[in-house]
C-alpha cells in the first residue's frame, strides 16, 4: 500500500468517525461545544503526559476524554445558574481550560515533543510514518487503526442507542418520561465527541476535526429531512470531501488538512445555494412565484370589480389599466399575457374581461 493510499484511508476513517457524533451535535445546536472540546481536551493530554511521561500511552486518550466530558459538565453548571446563556458559558470554560494547558506546557514540557501546534494543527502527511508493527509484521499506520476503531465504536453506540439519542435530541422531557435518562445519553454523546477528537489529533489535528465533525453534518441537514438520512448523508459527504481534498492537495502540493477543510467549505457553499427547500436558488424561485401570483391575483380582482360597469373601458382598458393598478405598462402586459395563457381573461373592445374560469377563480379568493 502506497503512502498516498494510506493517507487517503486515514482521511476517510477520520471523516467517518467525526461525522457520526457531528450529526447529533448539529441537531442539538451544540456545534460550538465541538470547538470547545477540541481545544480543552489538550489539557487532558497534558495532565496524562505528566503522569505517564509517554506520548504513546493510552492514558492520554483517557485523560483527554475525561476533560472533554468535564468541559461539558462545567459549561452546563454555569449555564444552569441562569446568569449567562450557553454560548457565554462556553466562552468562559473553553479559554480557561485551554489556557491552563498552554501554561503547563510552557512551564514544564520545554524538552518534550508536546506543544500546541502538535494538537491543533496536526499533519496527516506524517501519519503513515507511525506504524503498528506486531511480531515484525507491519499492519499499517497507527492513526488508521485508531480512527477505524473510533468510527466502529461511534457507529455501534448510535445503533444501540439510536431511539434514545433521537428522542432525547428532539424532546428530552418525553425521553425522561419514557425512562431513557436523557442526561446520561447526553454525556455518552459528549464522551463520543471527546474520544473522537483526541483520537484524531495525531492524524489531522483539532482544527480539521471541527470541520469534519460539523461541516458534513450541516450539509446533510440542509439536504435531508430525517435523522437516518442525515447520518448516512453526513458520512458519505465526509468521505467525498476527504477524498477530493486529499487528491487536490497531492495535485497542487498544498496542505492536506487545509485542502479537505476548503473542500468542506465549498460543499457547504453549494448546499446553501442549491438545496431544494432552503437554498438561495429555491428561495428566489419561490419568492418570484409568490410575487407573480400576487400580481396576477390583484389584476384578476381589479378586472372583476370593474367588469360590466360603465367605467370598465377605462378601468380595465388595455392602455389604461396599468395606471389604475399603479404598475408600469411592461409589468402589466406580462401579467395579462400569463393570465391569457391560463385562459383566465380575454380582450374585447379594447379592454380586459374575465372568462368563466377567471370569474370562478376570483370568487374562490374572495
Amino acid at each position: 500500500m502506497t503512502v498516498h493510499t494510506e493517507i487517503l484511508l486515514i482521511a476517510i476513517a477520520v471523516s467517518i468517525a467525526c461525522a457520526i457524533p457531528g450529526v447529533f451535535l448539529v441537531l442539538r445546536r451544540m456545534s460550538m461545544m465541538a470547538d470547545a472540546i477540541t481545544h480543552t481536551v489538550f489539557l487532558g493530554i497534558v495532565l496524562a503526559f505528566f503522569v505517564t511521561k509517554d506520548l504513546n500511552s493510552p492514558l492520554l486518550l483517557v485523560g483527554a476524554t475525561v476533560v472533554g466530558v468535564g468541559t461539558v459538565w462545567l459549561t452546563e453548571m454555569i449555564h444552569n445558574t441562569g446568569l449567562v446563556n450557553e454560548d457565554a458559558s462556553i466562552g468562559i470554560i473553553f479559554p480557561l481550560l485551554f489556557s491552563i494547558a498552554i501554561i503547563l506546557v510552557s512551564l514544564y514540557s520545554g524538552n518534550a515533543h508536546l506543544d500546541v501546534d502538535t494538537a491543533l494543527l496536526g499533519e496527516i502527511a506524517f501519519a503513515p510514518f507511525d506504524r503498528w508493527i506486531v511480531n515484525s509484521t507491519d499492519l499499517g499506520p497507527v492513526s488508521l487503526w485508531i480512527s477505524l476503531g473510533v468510527a466502529v465504536i461511534n457507529l455501534l453506540l448510535v445503533m444501540l442507542f439510536y431511539k434514545e439519542l433521537q428522542l432525547s435530541t428532539f424532546d428530552s422531557l418525553l425521553a425522561g418520561l419514557f425512562g431513557f435518562m436523557p442526561a446520561l445519553i447526553h454525556y455518552v454523546l459528549m464522551t463520543m465527541v471527546s474520544l473522537t477528537v483526541v483520537a484524531s489529533f495525531q492524524a489531522v489535528g483539532a482544527i480539521l476535526v471541527i470541520g469534519l465533525m460539523i461541516g458534513p453534518a450541516v450539509i446533510a441537514y440542509l439536504w435531508t429531512d430525517s435523522v437516518k438520512a442525515m447520518l448516512t448523508s453526513s458520512i458519505i459527504i465526509g468521505i467525498i470531501c476527504a477524498v477530493i481534498g486529499t487528491e487536490v492537495a497531492f495535485t497542487l502540493d498544498v496542505s492536506i488538512a487545509g485542502a479537505i477543510a476548503t473542500t468542506i467549505g465549498f460543499a457547504l457553499l453549494i448546499a446553501v445555494i442549491c438545496t431544494p427547500k432552503t437554498g438561495y436558488i429555491a428561495t428566489y424561485l419561490r419568492q418570484r412565484h409568490l410575487r407573480r401570483h400576487y400580481r396576477e391575483t390583484m389584476m384578476l380582482c381589479h378586472i372583476y370589480t370593474h367588469m360590466n360597469t360603465p367605467v370598465a373601458a377605462i378601468e380595465n382598458g388595455i392602455g389604461t389599466i396599468h395606471e389604475h393598478l399603479n404598475w408600469n405598462p411592461d409589468y402589466t402586459h406580462q401579467a395579462a399575457s400569463h393570465l391569457k395563457k391560463q385562459g383566465l381573461l380575454y380582450v374585447t373592445n379594447g379592454y380586459y374581461m374575465l372568462t368563466d374560469k377567471g370569474v370562478a377563480q376570483v370568487k374562490e379568493i374572495i
